[in-house]
């Protein structure tokens, strides 16, 4: 099978097709022939070897495949795997391997596509959304609070907006460069620009400060945002580790499964939330998509057609 592939580390020029030797799927897994793959920072960081130890491979015996998000068809499946025949549409995740034409996964890390959703959607909601969704459980948002969104126009940001809206925050407050402050109004969140003087734009929104506060910003806001949440336990980075041990903030925590996939079908079925897609890159391409991703600036979710006409 095709895939896009990385032998050593560095920069998006690492990445390159080669033929690999097609995976089929053992007990309690399934194949999916991927439709589209989603591209998240994960991946960008991977390529570039930023990652634990533990998962470093041995180049060039081992190459690695990126992508942990995906969309595609059941078309192999092992033994005692129940419910999801082959030609069942499925949107998933993985660690690594979604940058192929094909990709083996426990059964229990798909759920179903809704029948209207797009692939490119369905490729992009796994990460992002279940992101968005297991931060905003962690900080308790709910009714009546005032949350900041830091980096609101990303992937994880713009879901992460709706998602609080939607369990009832009154204010959402939501970081972003000026071009994308119309798109962040039209997701029900007030936007604010980033960089130095961010405390005071939001006490000019919020005098007391703010309930909660995500990070997907950078280690700036993220200082920021302590600065501004009421309760220290409820500030959250999903990408500024180091910077969160420093202000011994709590670590991000949650597991991604099936169940939840399911539930956020069911929510963007029901109109709860949008993934906005900012661009599609062909599978040969993978290069090019990282290096949108790497601008950090942009407005929703990248995504490599795989297996789209």
């Amino acid at each position: 099978m095709k895939a896009a592939i990385v032998r050593e580390f560095g920069g998006p020029e690492v990445l390159h097709i080669a033929e690999i030797p097609t995976p089929h799927a053992g007990p309690g897994r399934v194949r999916v022939r991927v439709r589209a793959a989603g591209v998240m920072p994960f991946d960008t960081a991977l390529r570039a070897g930023r990652f634990p130890p533990a998962m470093t491979p041995r180049f060039p015996a081992e190459p690695v495949v990126p992508g942990n998000e995906f969309a595609g068809v059941i078309d192999e499946v092992g033994e005692k795997v129940a419910g999801l025949p082959p030609g069942t549409e499925v949107l998933g995740f993985a660690t690594t391997g979604a940058y192929a034409e094909f990709i083996v996964v426990p059964a229990d890390q798909v759920a179903r596509k809704p029948p209207g959703m797009p692939w490119e959607i369905a490729a992009g909601l796994s990460g992002n959304g279940q992101g968005a969704h297991m931060a905003l459980s962690q900080l308790s948002v709910g009714p009546g609070d005032v949350v900041l969104i830091n980096g609101a126009a990303g992937g994880l940001g713009t879901i992460a907006v709706q998602l609080a809206r939607a369990r009832g925050a009154a204010t959402v407050i939501g970081t972003a460069s000026e071009r994308n402050h119309d798109y962040l109004r039209s997701l029900g969140a007030i936007p604010v620009t980033y960089g130095p003087g961010l405390v005071e734009r939001v006490r000019a929104i919020a005098p007391d400060g703010v309930d909660a506060a995500l990070d997907a910003a950078g280690p700036e806001a993220l200082r920021d945002s302590v600065e501004l949440t009421r309760d220290r336990d409820r500030v959250l980075t999903m990408i500024s580790d180091e910077a969160a041990r420093e202000l011994g903030l709590r670590a991000w925590s949650g597991a991604r499964s099936g169940e939840l996939l399911d539930e956020l079908a069911e929510l963007w079925s029901r109109g709860e939330f949008a993934v906005h897609l900012r661009d599609t890159y062909a599978l040969a391409d993978a290069a090019r998509a990282h290096r949108a991703v790497e601008t950090g600036h942009g407005r929703g979710k990248v995504v490599l057609a795989v297996d789209l006409p």
